[in-house]
């Protein structure tokens, strides 16, 4: 369900938002609010853009121009703790010298600086935060020898430690097995009802969040489109959007494109899932 705007303002607003790389615009004029409760998906070919919007709303990459600001507040180097982030599902080295529930402490204490010794009630908190993703099973083994579905629980509550009011989703559900992407999105889908937040997820595959998605931004072609799911995936759009021959089609409950060219293998065309 999309949050009312009318009395806290969108979470995120960009505004007139441009970025180049190497003289080549990756987007530019891209003006997008995400409203209280709102989840939008980015979709997009590889090296469009996408993670580079993310962290440009993180603050590590500046805009070439226009502005963003998270909660009316313009983004900073420094961090915003009404944000929380959860990175792509890579599997930590088996070596890793945490536990799970240290894991997710990083995101209860870890943006102090110095040595981050533990306050009163952040044991409850992590405690909490473990529970809520459901990770309390295996949350004192070491973090490097738990499943990658695992892994991305602990992230997931290592993001919501601060409650935010903005979640961004750097392609959460990428190595997951189906029933590992669905408890995934149903945790963040169930912060994004419970607390308000509003979501931008990048995604190679809308399939498994079409029943949560509000709107989708599909950036292709230093170009984009934005609109709800049945204005962008269709195969008038995404053709112009790409300016090929693009087709949208319904392969039992799943949404394929086909045709769409890939920016790093722009000579093949391939059959696949609305990707990145």
């Amino acid at each position: 369900m999309t949050g009312d705007t009318t009395a806290t303002g969108p979470v995120l607003q960009i505004r007139d938002a441009a970025l180049r790389r190497d003289g080549r615009d990756l987007w530019a004029g891209l003006n997008l609010e995400v409203a209280a409760g709102e989840l939008v998906a980015v979709l997009g070919p590889s090296g469009s853009g996408k993670t580079t919007l993310m962290r440009a709303i993180l603050g590590l990459e500046p805009l070439s121009e226009g502005t963003i600001s998270v909660s009316g507040r313009p983004v900073r180097k420094a961090g915003n703790r009404a944000i929380g982030y959860i990175p792509q599902s890579r599997p930590l080295p088996p070596d890793t010298a945490l536990r799970g529930r240290d894991l997710v402490a990083l995101g209860v204490n870890g943006h102090r600086f110095g040595i981050p010794l533990p306050r009163r009630g952040d044991a409850g908190r992590v405690a909490a935060l473990v529970e809520a993703v459901g990770a309390g099973t295996f949350a004192d083994r070491p973090v490097g020898m738990l499943s990658g579905g695992e892994q991305q629980r602990l992230r997931v509550g290592q993001a919501l430690a601060n409650d935010p009011s903005l979640l961004l989703c750097d392609e959460p559900l990428t190595s997951l097995d189906l029933a590992n992407q669905q408890a995934v999105i149903g945790l963040i889908d169930r912060h994004r009802t419970r607390h308000d937040a509003g979501v931008l997820l990048v995604t190679h595959d809308i399939n498994p969040l079409l029943d949560a998605v509000d709107r989708i931004l599909y950036i292709a072609n230093g170009r984009f489109t934005l609109g709800t799911p049945s204005e962008v995936l269709r195969s008038d759009v995404l053709s112009d959007l790409y300016g090929a021959n693009v087709f949208v089609l319904r392969a039992g409950d799943r949404l394929v494109v086909v045709g769409a060219p890939d920016a790093e293998v722009s000579h093949h065309h391939h059959e696949h899932g609305v990707h990145e």
